[in-house]
Protein backbone atom coordinates (compact mmCIF):
# COMPACT_ATOMS: atom_id res chain seq x y z
CA UNK A 1 0.00 0.00 0.00
CA UNK A 2 1.20 3.29 -1.12
CA UNK A 3 2.16 5.87 2.10
CA UNK A 4 -0.04 8.31 0.53
CA UNK A 5 -3.92 7.26 0.34
CA UNK A 6 -3.55 8.64 -3.49
CA UNK A 7 -7.02 5.77 -4.19
CA UNK A 8 -10.26 4.12 -2.87
CA UNK A 9 -8.10 0.83 -2.55
CA UNK A 10 -5.53 2.69 -0.43
CA UNK A 11 -7.92 4.03 1.79
CA UNK A 12 -10.05 1.14 2.47
CA UNK A 13 -6.44 -1.29 2.58
CA UNK A 14 -5.51 1.06 5.49
CA UNK A 15 -8.69 0.77 7.05
CA UNK A 16 -9.05 -2.78 7.16
CA UNK A 17 -5.60 -2.93 8.84
CA UNK A 18 -6.87 -1.18 11.99
CA UNK A 19 -6.17 2.28 13.41
CA UNK A 20 -6.92 4.49 16.33
CA UNK A 21 -9.08 7.44 15.20
CA UNK A 22 -10.27 9.84 17.89
CA UNK A 23 -13.70 11.81 17.02
CA UNK A 24 -12.55 15.01 17.05
CA UNK A 25 -13.98 17.61 19.90
CA UNK A 26 -14.45 21.08 18.89
CA UNK A 27 -12.45 23.86 20.40
CA UNK A 28 -13.96 27.00 21.46
CA UNK A 29 -12.81 30.28 22.92
CA UNK A 30 -15.11 31.90 25.88
CA UNK A 31 -17.23 33.34 23.46
CA UNK A 32 -18.20 29.89 21.83
CA UNK A 33 -16.61 30.97 18.77
CA UNK A 34 -13.95 28.77 17.17
CA UNK A 35 -10.46 28.41 18.35
CA UNK A 36 -8.22 28.12 15.26
CA UNK A 37 -5.28 27.57 17.10
CA UNK A 38 -6.10 25.37 19.37
CA UNK A 39 -8.57 23.20 17.26
CA UNK A 40 -5.13 22.46 15.26
CA UNK A 41 -3.28 21.46 18.13
CA UNK A 42 -5.73 19.03 18.90
CA UNK A 43 -5.59 17.23 15.49
CA UNK A 44 -1.65 17.42 15.86
CA UNK A 45 -1.60 15.97 19.13
CA UNK A 46 -3.85 12.64 17.86
CA UNK A 47 -1.32 12.16 14.82
CA UNK A 48 2.00 12.67 17.34
CA UNK A 49 0.17 10.60 19.93
CA UNK A 50 -0.07 7.06 17.01
CA UNK A 51 -3.43 7.81 15.82
CA UNK A 52 -4.15 6.61 12.57
CA UNK A 53 -6.62 9.04 11.11
CA UNK A 54 -9.49 11.46 12.65
CA UNK A 55 -13.16 11.72 12.09
CA UNK A 56 -14.90 15.43 12.29
CA UNK A 57 -17.82 16.48 11.95
CA UNK A 58 -18.84 13.83 14.49
CA UNK A 59 -21.42 13.67 17.83
CA UNK A 60 -17.86 14.51 19.46
CA UNK A 61 -17.62 17.52 17.31
CA UNK A 62 -20.92 18.12 18.26
CA UNK A 63 -23.76 18.09 15.97
CA UNK A 64 -24.67 21.88 15.91
CA UNK A 65 -21.64 22.31 13.51
CA UNK A 66 -23.74 20.74 10.72
CA UNK A 67 -26.60 23.81 10.74
CA UNK A 68 -26.13 26.49 8.06
CA UNK A 69 -26.68 29.29 10.97
CA UNK A 70 -23.63 27.96 13.30
CA UNK A 71 -21.53 28.06 10.00
CA UNK A 72 -18.34 25.70 11.35
CA UNK A 73 -18.99 22.33 9.26
CA UNK A 74 -16.25 23.67 6.29
CA UNK A 75 -14.09 25.75 8.67
CA UNK A 76 -13.38 22.55 11.24
CA UNK A 77 -12.97 19.92 8.05
CA UNK A 78 -10.17 22.32 6.29
CA UNK A 79 -8.65 22.73 9.97
CA UNK A 80 -8.03 19.03 10.22
CA UNK A 81 -7.23 18.54 6.82
CA UNK A 82 -4.76 21.05 6.86
CA UNK A 83 -3.26 19.43 9.68
CA UNK A 84 -3.04 16.09 8.81
CA UNK A 85 -1.61 17.45 5.65
CA UNK A 86 1.09 18.96 7.83
CA UNK A 87 1.60 15.43 9.59
CA UNK A 88 2.15 13.58 5.90
CA UNK A 89 5.10 16.32 5.43
CA UNK A 90 6.53 14.96 8.28
CA UNK A 91 5.82 11.02 7.05
CA UNK A 92 2.94 10.63 8.24
CA UNK A 93 1.47 9.94 5.17
CA UNK A 94 -1.29 6.92 5.67
CA UNK A 95 -3.67 9.69 7.59
CA UNK A 96 -8.03 8.56 6.94
CA UNK A 97 -9.92 11.66 6.69
CA UNK A 98 -13.39 10.57 7.99
CA UNK A 99 -15.90 13.52 7.61
CA UNK A 100 -19.44 13.08 9.13
CA UNK A 101 -22.21 13.21 7.24
CA UNK A 102 -25.66 14.27 8.17
CA UNK A 103 -28.90 15.29 7.25
CA UNK A 104 -31.45 14.67 4.81
CA UNK A 105 -30.28 13.05 1.48
CA UNK A 106 -29.82 16.59 -0.42
CA UNK A 107 -28.36 17.89 2.81
CA UNK A 108 -25.91 14.78 2.88
CA UNK A 109 -24.75 14.53 -0.58
CA UNK A 110 -23.96 18.08 -0.13
CA UNK A 111 -21.84 17.50 2.80
CA UNK A 112 -20.10 14.23 0.98
CA UNK A 113 -19.74 16.72 -1.84
CA UNK A 114 -17.45 19.44 0.46
CA UNK A 115 -15.63 16.13 2.41
CA UNK A 116 -14.21 15.21 -1.03
CA UNK A 117 -13.13 18.86 -2.07
CA UNK A 118 -11.81 19.27 1.36
CA UNK A 119 -9.78 16.19 0.92
CA UNK A 120 -11.52 13.43 2.86
CA UNK A 121 -11.42 10.00 2.23
CA UNK A 122 -14.40 8.88 4.03
CA UNK A 123 -17.78 9.73 5.02
CA UNK A 124 -19.42 8.60 8.43
CA UNK A 125 -23.05 8.08 7.43
CA UNK A 126 -25.16 8.74 10.41
CA UNK A 127 -28.95 8.58 9.92
CA UNK A 128 -29.69 11.21 13.21
CA UNK A 129 -33.02 13.43 11.70
CA UNK A 130 -33.98 10.22 9.53
CA UNK A 131 -35.76 8.71 12.85
CA UNK A 132 -39.25 8.46 10.81
CA UNK A 133 -37.47 7.15 7.58
CA UNK A 134 -38.08 3.43 6.59
CA UNK A 135 -35.05 0.99 6.28
CA UNK A 136 -35.76 1.40 2.72
CA UNK A 137 -35.61 4.95 2.97
CA UNK A 138 -32.54 4.60 4.56
CA UNK A 139 -30.83 2.16 2.36
CA UNK A 140 -31.60 4.55 -0.81
CA UNK A 141 -30.34 7.70 1.30
CA UNK A 142 -26.98 5.58 1.74
CA UNK A 143 -26.77 4.86 -1.72
CA UNK A 144 -27.09 8.16 -2.89
CA UNK A 145 -24.16 9.87 -0.44
CA UNK A 146 -22.09 6.45 -1.58
CA UNK A 147 -22.15 7.68 -4.95
CA UNK A 148 -20.45 10.38 -3.91
CA UNK A 149 -17.72 8.77 -1.56
CA UNK A 150 -17.18 5.93 0.23
CA UNK A 151 -18.70 5.35 3.47
CA UNK A 152 -18.63 4.01 6.67
CA UNK A 153 -21.84 2.75 8.16
CA UNK A 154 -22.41 3.85 11.67
CA UNK A 155 -25.02 2.70 14.37
CA UNK A 156 -25.14 5.09 17.27
CA UNK A 157 -26.59 5.04 20.03
CA UNK A 158 -30.13 5.66 21.04
CA UNK A 159 -29.38 7.76 24.19
CA UNK A 160 -27.61 10.26 21.89
CA UNK A 161 -29.93 10.35 18.81
CA UNK A 162 -29.36 6.98 17.06
CA UNK A 163 -32.37 4.41 16.13
CA UNK A 164 -32.34 0.89 16.18
CA UNK A 165 -31.45 -0.57 12.54
CA UNK A 166 -31.38 -4.77 12.94
CA UNK A 167 -29.87 -7.49 11.75
CA UNK A 168 -31.63 -6.96 7.56
CA UNK A 169 -30.59 -3.35 7.87
CA UNK A 170 -27.09 -3.96 7.79
CA UNK A 171 -26.62 -7.48 5.94
CA UNK A 172 -28.75 -5.13 3.08
CA UNK A 173 -26.11 -2.20 3.99
CA UNK A 174 -23.39 -4.43 3.15
CA UNK A 175 -24.57 -5.16 -0.35
CA UNK A 176 -23.51 -1.27 -0.86
CA UNK A 177 -20.86 -1.47 -3.20
CA UNK A 178 -18.80 1.37 -1.49
CA UNK A 179 -19.34 0.75 2.08
CA UNK A 180 -15.88 0.30 3.24
CA UNK A 181 -16.21 0.13 7.32
CA UNK A 182 -18.88 0.16 9.96
CA UNK A 183 -18.65 1.91 12.97
CA UNK A 184 -20.46 -0.08 15.70
CA UNK A 185 -22.11 1.86 18.26
CA UNK A 186 -25.09 1.12 20.02
CA UNK A 187 -24.25 0.49 23.20
CA UNK A 188 -25.49 -2.79 23.01
CA UNK A 189 -24.30 -6.23 22.86
CA UNK A 190 -26.84 -8.08 20.79
CA UNK A 191 -26.90 -4.86 18.64
CA UNK A 192 -23.29 -5.44 17.95
CA UNK A 193 -23.33 -9.07 17.16
CA UNK A 194 -26.43 -8.52 14.81
CA UNK A 195 -23.94 -5.77 12.81
CA UNK A 196 -20.97 -8.45 13.02
CA UNK A 197 -23.30 -11.38 11.75
CA UNK A 198 -24.75 -9.42 8.79
CA UNK A 199 -20.72 -8.76 7.76
CA UNK A 200 -20.26 -11.99 7.68
CA UNK A 201 -23.13 -13.74 5.70
CA UNK A 202 -22.57 -10.85 3.48
CA UNK A 203 -19.59 -12.70 1.65
CA UNK A 204 -17.64 -9.12 2.50
CA UNK A 205 -16.07 -9.94 5.61
CA UNK A 206 -12.25 -9.59 4.42
CA UNK A 207 -13.84 -5.98 2.72
CA UNK A 208 -15.69 -4.32 5.08
CA UNK A 209 -13.44 -2.80 8.04
CA UNK A 210 -15.37 -3.09 11.87
CA UNK A 211 -14.32 -0.64 13.92
CA UNK A 212 -15.59 0.15 17.83
CA UNK A 213 -18.02 3.20 18.63
CA UNK A 214 -18.87 1.07 22.03
CA UNK A 215 -17.18 3.34 24.62
CA UNK A 216 -18.41 1.09 27.31
CA UNK A 217 -16.44 -2.13 26.18
CA UNK A 218 -13.74 -0.75 24.07
CA UNK A 219 -11.22 -3.63 24.82
CA UNK A 220 -13.82 -5.91 24.85
CA UNK A 221 -14.65 -5.39 21.66
CA UNK A 222 -11.05 -5.23 20.27
CA UNK A 223 -10.52 -9.27 21.64
CA UNK A 224 -13.83 -10.55 19.83
CA UNK A 225 -14.08 -12.42 16.99
CA UNK A 226 -17.12 -13.52 15.65
CA UNK A 227 -17.77 -16.28 13.12
CA UNK A 228 -21.04 -16.77 11.20
CA UNK A 229 -21.43 -19.12 7.97
CA UNK A 230 -17.80 -20.05 7.52
CA UNK A 231 -16.27 -16.69 7.49
CA UNK A 232 -15.48 -14.37 10.72
CA UNK A 233 -14.92 -11.25 11.23
CA UNK A 234 -13.26 -8.88 14.18
CA UNK A 235 -12.80 -5.19 15.19
CA UNK A 236 -9.41 -4.14 13.89
CA UNK A 237 -9.46 -0.46 15.51
CA UNK A 238 -12.00 1.92 16.84
CA UNK A 239 -13.72 5.10 16.46
CA UNK A 240 -14.21 6.86 19.76
CA UNK A 241 -15.18 10.07 21.98
CA UNK A 242 -13.46 8.31 24.57
CA UNK A 243 -10.11 8.25 22.34
CA UNK A 244 -10.71 12.17 22.11
CA UNK A 245 -8.50 12.06 25.08
CA UNK A 246 -5.76 9.95 26.67
CA UNK A 247 -4.77 9.17 23.17
CA UNK A 248 -1.08 7.91 23.53
CA UNK A 249 -2.38 5.81 26.04
CA UNK A 250 -5.31 4.02 23.60
CA UNK A 251 -2.85 3.62 21.11
CA UNK A 252 -0.78 1.59 23.17
CA UNK A 253 -3.52 -0.82 24.82
CA UNK A 254 -5.06 -1.22 21.38
CA UNK A 255 -1.66 -2.41 20.06
CA UNK A 256 -1.83 -5.01 22.68
CA UNK A 257 -5.18 -5.98 21.82
CA UNK A 258 -4.25 -6.21 18.33
CA UNK A 259 -1.07 -8.88 19.34
CA UNK A 260 -3.20 -10.42 21.11
CA UNK A 261 -6.25 -11.63 18.90
CA UNK A 262 -3.52 -12.29 16.49
CA UNK A 263 -1.48 -14.74 18.46
CA UNK A 264 -4.99 -16.70 18.48
CA UNK A 265 -3.99 -18.48 22.17
CA UNK A 266 -7.82 -19.54 22.62
CA UNK A 267 -7.35 -16.95 25.77
CA UNK A 268 -7.21 -13.68 26.86
CA UNK A 269 -4.54 -12.35 29.04
CA UNK A 270 -5.93 -11.45 32.64
CA UNK A 271 -4.55 -8.17 32.30
CA UNK A 272 -6.77 -7.12 29.30
CA UNK A 273 -9.78 -8.21 30.76
CA UNK A 274 -8.60 -6.15 33.95
CA UNK A 275 -7.77 -3.39 31.03
CA UNK A 276 -11.44 -3.49 29.92
CA UNK A 277 -12.59 -2.92 33.47
CA UNK A 278 -10.76 -0.13 33.73
CA UNK A 279 -11.28 1.42 30.53
CA UNK A 280 -14.62 1.00 30.83
CA UNK A 281 -14.99 2.33 34.47
CA UNK A 282 -13.01 5.35 33.16
CA UNK A 283 -15.77 6.40 30.07
CA UNK A 284 -18.18 6.40 32.81
CA UNK A 285 -16.28 8.98 34.40
CA UNK A 286 -15.88 10.90 30.98
CA UNK A 287 -18.97 10.20 29.98
CA UNK A 288 -21.48 11.15 32.59
CA UNK A 289 -23.24 7.49 32.71
CA UNK A 290 -24.94 8.33 35.95
CA UNK A 291 -26.68 11.25 34.24
CA UNK A 292 -27.52 9.62 30.46
CA UNK A 293 -24.55 10.79 28.90
CA UNK A 294 -25.69 14.43 29.53
CA UNK A 295 -22.13 15.77 30.21
CA UNK A 296 -20.17 13.25 27.58
CA UNK A 297 -19.05 16.55 25.36
CA UNK A 298 -18.25 18.63 28.22
CA UNK A 299 -16.45 15.76 30.25
CA UNK A 300 -14.26 15.01 27.20
CA UNK A 301 -13.54 18.81 27.35
CA UNK A 302 -12.85 18.95 30.53
CA UNK A 303 -9.59 16.70 30.54
CA UNK A 304 -8.38 18.33 27.28
CA UNK A 305 -8.82 21.53 29.19
CA UNK A 306 -6.61 20.63 32.21
CA UNK A 307 -4.14 19.06 29.76
CA UNK A 308 -3.76 22.62 28.55
CA UNK A 309 -4.97 21.74 24.43
CA UNK A 310 -8.48 23.54 25.58
CA UNK A 311 -9.01 26.73 27.16
CA UNK A 312 -11.76 25.55 28.47
CA UNK A 313 -14.48 22.80 29.05
CA UNK A 314 -17.02 25.60 26.85
CA UNK A 315 -19.83 23.41 24.28
CA UNK A 316 -21.88 25.32 21.91
CA UNK A 317 -25.08 25.25 23.80
CA UNK A 318 -24.24 26.86 26.94
CA UNK A 319 -26.85 24.04 28.54
CA UNK A 320 -24.03 21.59 27.81
CA UNK A 321 -21.82 21.53 30.58
CA UNK A 322 -20.29 19.24 32.92
CA UNK A 323 -23.28 17.58 35.43
CA UNK A 324 -23.12 17.71 39.39
CA UNK A 325 -19.98 15.57 40.55
CA UNK A 326 -18.40 14.60 37.07
CA UNK A 327 -15.38 16.51 37.64
CA UNK A 328 -15.08 14.69 40.63
CA UNK A 329 -15.22 11.00 39.24
CA UNK A 330 -12.97 12.60 36.41
CA UNK A 331 -10.66 12.76 39.35
CA UNK A 332 -10.89 9.31 40.70
CA UNK A 333 -10.60 7.63 37.68
CA UNK A 334 -7.43 9.15 36.47
CA UNK A 335 -6.19 8.92 40.48
CA UNK A 336 -7.04 5.25 39.95
CA UNK A 337 -5.56 4.28 36.35
CA UNK A 338 -2.89 6.39 35.70
CA UNK A 339 -1.65 3.95 33.19
CA UNK A 340 -4.62 5.29 31.21
CA UNK A 341 -3.59 8.89 31.27
CA UNK A 342 -0.85 10.47 28.84
CA UNK A 343 -0.77 13.86 30.97
CA UNK A 344 2.91 14.05 30.53
CA UNK A 345 3.03 13.10 27.26
CA UNK A 346 0.85 16.19 26.20
CA UNK A 347 3.24 18.47 28.75
CA UNK A 348 6.20 17.45 26.86
CA UNK A 349 4.95 18.26 23.10
CA UNK A 350 2.12 21.10 24.13
CA UNK A 351 4.10 24.24 23.30
CA UNK A 352 5.00 22.37 19.52
CA UNK A 353 1.20 21.49 18.95
CA UNK A 354 0.09 25.05 20.36
CA UNK A 355 2.73 27.15 17.77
Amino acid sequence: MSALLDSEDAVASRLRAGSVIPAHPLALDSRRRLDERRQTALTRYYLAAGAGGVAVGVHTTQFAIHEPTVGLYRPVLELAADATRESAGHGNGGVIRIAGILGQTAQAAREAGLAVDLGYHVGLLGFAGLRTASHAELLSHARAVADVIPIMGFYLQPAVGGIPLPYEFWRDMCEIERLVAIKVAPFDRYCTLEVLRAVCDSGRAGEIALYTGNDDNIVGDLLTSYASGGASAAFVGGLLGHWAVWTNAACDYWRQCRESLAADSGSVPEALLRLNAEVTDANSALFDTRNRFSGCIAGIHEVLRRQGLLAGNWCLDEAERLSPGQSVEIDRVCAAYPHLVDDDFVAEHLDAWLR
